[in-house]
């Protein structure tokens, strides 16, 4: 489908429709955060897997998303071309994603260490696949469903008040659920079944705000599959990355702040267990990190409206890097005066993931004024592959700290003693690393060159192109444009 034919209302979104789009946040916040919080964990001190070995299974598993994303991305663009919707890859992410997640804690009692990390690989694997047959068409879908600057902060400030209220169900639900049981393996498996259908849930009603062509458009577009479907999934992300200057610094910004925002959660038990001595702080960590966001969520919002959203962004960015650094204090003096600066990291946090995610449509559209064609898929597949591997690599980053520190691996009841250097190496990986991570991306969103007025132009120009069916773009075809967007 080319952008004309994109569906480009300037008018509010139906109140469903936001409700319906922001409960798929269920499913991504879900899985975004569980397997981050306790795969790890799961893996060196419940079966006996040693740090490194646990970081590689979790990372092979991630690096497999970076590579098929942009193959799915492409895939939902010519399913949008042929059927005039995303909405079928979307169902079959929902409906096999439970299982995937539940085998991915099932491994069964007495199997060695190195089998039972293989178990993990293969079914989180196959969990990730269908996670990303979601994840990618959910994440082109702003950018059809309005393309009014404000209305899109909107639907994604509210996709954000949902993702925190997951992150609050999962983060702190979750491990309740599993130490509700004496056996560790059985509390890890109920856990795995329960979040599964949840997650699932959550995306099988988001799918339904996929829309469908009329006849009309989609007719015309089916004329022009031949030419969308020759180009590579692969091909076609890099071209997006090269010809737009907006989605390479936004893509960057966002990666490296999943990577502090990884190495944060994967942290998260260890510093419970650990720093503060508390298996169970694990769950006060997370309502100090997600009570604030549900209130500052609609407040970055507002802020976006008055000043843009790239500088509200950036507020966000300085004031979570300034909270993570604060609590560097937590390798001389632990205690619970750390949950006043997770829950000031957890306001910014919010804004940190409503107003990037409420810019890539902004740039999707700019690309597609510029090139005539609708790429939303193929920039999916590339955020969500830079998402995971941001994500992927955080988790990895802590194995690699654990391992340099001397962490002590254990398994079942075992019990071990940390040394002070492994235990000061958790606590900055929470704190320092982070702050560093998010003040780097703070420097790189310098660089993010759309601002309202542009965003209104690219709109304005769509509507005008949409008027006459047989204009196409006004640059041409993809590739032909250059490679910065001034």
């Amino acid at each position: 489908m080319t952008a004309a034919e994109r569906p480009q209302s300037r008018g509010a979104l139906s109140r469903g429709v936001v409700a319906r789009y922001a409960i798929g946040s269920l499913g991504t916040g879900g899985f975004a955060t569980l397997p981050g919080l306790v795969l790890v964990y799961y893996l060196t001190d419940t079966l006996g897997v040693s740090a490194l070995i646990a970081g590689l299974v979790v990372t092979a598993a991630k690096v497999w998303d970076v590579v098929i994303d942009p193959w799915i991305g492409a895939r939902s663009d010519r399913a949008l071309v042929r059927t005039g919707t995303r909405r079928t890859w979307m169902l079959v992410g929902a409906i096999a994603l439970p299982v995937g997640f539940a085998l991915t804690f099932a491994v069964p009692a007495g199997v060695a260490p190195g089998a039972s990390g293989v178990w993990v690989f293969v079914a989180f694997l196959a969990t990730a696949t269908a996670f990303s047959l979601f994840q990618v068409p959910y994440i082109a879908l702003p950018a059809e469903l309005t393309g009014d600057y404000d209305e899109r902060t909107r639907l994604l400030t509210w996709r954000v008040v949902v993702l925190t209220l997951a992150i609050l169900l999962f983060g702190a639900g979750g491990p309740e659920i599993r130490n509700a049981f004496d056996d560790e393996a059985t509390g890890y498996l109920v856990m795995a079944i329960v979040a599964g259908v949840v997650i699932g849930v959550g995306m099988l009603i988001a799918a339904g705000t996929a829309k469908r062509a009329d006849a009309a458009a989609l007719g015309r577009s089916q004329q022009r599959a031949s030419a969308v479907s020759a180009e590579g999934g692969y091909r076609e992300g890099l071209r997006a990355l090269r010809r737009s200057l907006p989605f390479r610094v936004l893509l960057a910004v966002f990666v490296l702040q999943g990577l502090a925002t990884g190495l944060m959660l994967a942290g998260a038990q260890f510093v419970a267990t650990w720093v503060l001595e508390s298996e169970t702080a694990v769950t006060l960590l997370f309502v100090a990190l997600i009570a604030p966001a549900l209130f500052f969520a609609p407040l970055w919002g507002r802020l976006a409206r008055r000043v843009g959203k790239e500088r509200g962004f950036r507020v966000a960015s300085i004031v979570f890097a300034l909270a993570a650094l604060s609590m560097v204090l937590l390798v001389w003096a632990p205690g619970p005066w750390v949950y006043l600066p997770v829950a000031v990291a957890g306001a910014a946090y919010a804004g940190m993931q409503s107003l990037p995610m409420a810019m890539l449509p902004d740039v999707i559209s700019h690309d597609a004024r510029r090139t005539g064609r609708d790429n939303a898929g193929s920039f999916g597949g590339v955020w969500t592959a830079g998402e995971t591997a941001g994500m992927a690599l955080g988790a990895t980053l802590l194995t690699l700290m654990l391992a340099a520190t001397g962490y002590l691996e254990s398994r079942g009841a075992e019990t071990v003693e940390q040394s002070a250097a492994a235990v000061a190496g958790i606590a900055l990986s929470f704190s320092l690393v982070p702050a560093l991570l998010v003040a780097v991306s703070v420097v790189v969103l310098r660089a993010y060159p759309l601002r309202r007025a542009d965003v209104d132009h690219d709109v304005a120009a769509l509507a005008g192109i949409a008027g006459d069916p047989g204009t196409t773009g006004t640059t041409g075809a993809a590739g032909t444009t250059e490679g910065s967007t001034r």
